[in-house]
């Protein structure tokens, strides 16, 4: 549809130039008459009927015509308007309008005959009418006009595929958070017996840690589908969690480091969400380097933003697919969703009004990705 109004737009100007290009020649050929009813009123004696000559003479009312002699000076001039000059205003922009006009060609030259002067002769100078003129501007006007058109229909598009892409993606969050919601209870249940029934069990506490995992990540779902209610919160704390998952759930290959400031770092943020980002970036990277690599966690105060970086020594992001890394259902694994980064970007973006992206990544060297709040 693009290009189909496109090429429209493209036909109509050559259309027009072609037609504006035939106004122009039936102007010409109307001025070349007016300088022969001219010529026939110089060389005029007393037996010349002139009323047809006035006739046409004076029948043009949108040309404007500059008559000059030999010398270059105006001897008349017609439909030009000189409102609001003085008498030696107007006639020095006469002059000049009446030698642009013949310095661009349009003019016709008349000999005068009957003159003392040898090669005595007026110039006949004309412009487009005012008519051809708007005409000639017309198919750019509408050219941009259709431009516009596409640019805001291309918008329009593009937005109405985003919202309906967050549609699908928060119903699936909530759906998913539904769909927990019952097994996790009965599970959360049958934990309860197991700790009555054998008190000294050590396994059962690590089960009972595995529920509440589940519990939390089904109410991070709810909250992707509504707009959680930020809290200030500390970031040291959120980052300290995430170590300590993610280093019960990571080999002894991959070393995590944090880095941290003394001070606590206060951040109005739904912690929950947040723990939720900074972990799907430190399972990304654990991925990336085939589970044998080093994870550096950085927090930091620049000016009035808290950052955040997550780096990692793993095989990098080819740069044609850094622009696509948030975009929802855009994975490089085998059997990723490829949902991960494209909710993280929700929630940073959406509900904390930060900033996620890819500060840097070299192939074979690492990525780093950056939170700035």
């Amino acid at each position: 549809m693009v290009i189909a109004a496109i090429i429209i737009a493209m036909t109509s100007l050559l259309v027009s130039h072609y037609l504006v290009k035939d106004l122009s020649n039936e102007e010409r050929k109307k001025m070349e008459t007016w300088a022969q009813a001219l010529n026939v009123l110089n060389h005029a004696d007393e037996h010349t009927d002139l009323s047809l000559v006035l006739d046409v003479l004076q029948g043009n009312t949108t040309i404007p015509v500059v008559i000059l002699d030999s010398a270059g000076n105006v001897g008349d001039y017609r439909n030009i308007s000189i409102d609001g000059r003085t008498a030696e205003d107007s006639n020095n922009y006469i002059t000049q309008y009446g030698h642009r006009l013949y310095e661009s060609g349009k003019y016709i030259k008349i000999n005068l005959i009957d003159s003392a002067k040898i090669n005595d002769y007026q110039l006949v100078c004309y412009d487009d009418s005012v008519l051809l003129k708007r005409l000639s501007h017309y198919p750019y006007w509408q050219l941009g006009i259709v431009m516009v058109f596409v640019v805001v229909a291309i918008f329009a598009l593009l937005s109405s595929k985003k919202a309906e892409q967050n549609k699908v993606w928060v119903g699936l969050s909530k759906e998913t958070a539904h769909q927990l919601g019952t097994p996790i209870s009965s599970l959360m249940a049958w934990v309860e017996i197991l700790k009555e029934n054998h008190p000294d069990d050590e396994l059962i506490p690590e089960m009972n840690k595995d529920v509440m995992r589940l519990e939390r990540i089904a109410e991070r779902f709810s909250k992707i589908g509504s707009l959680p209610e930020p809290k200030e919160g500390s970031m040291n704390e959120v980052l300290t969690h995430v170590v300590e998952y993610m280093h019960h759930r990571t080999s002894d290959k991959v070393e995590i480091n944090c880095n941290m400031p003394d001070h606590d770092v206060r951040v109005m943020m739904n912690a929950s969400l947040f723990e939720w980002v900074i972990e799907n970036l430190c399972k990304n990277a654990v991925d990336a380097m085939d589970g044998s690599g080093k994870i550096e966690l950085i927090l930091l105060e620049d000016g009035g933003h808290v950052v955040i970086e997550v780096a990692d020594t793993g095989k990098g992001i080819r740069k044609k697919d850094i622009r696509n890394v948030f975009t929802p259902g855009f994975t490089t694994k085998q059997r990723g969703w490829g949902l991960g980064l494209s909710l993280a970007r929700r929630i940073v973006e959406d509900y904390h009004k930060g900033k996620i992206f890819v500060k840097s990544s070299e192939l074979g060297r690492g990525t780093t990705f950056r939170i700035e709040l």
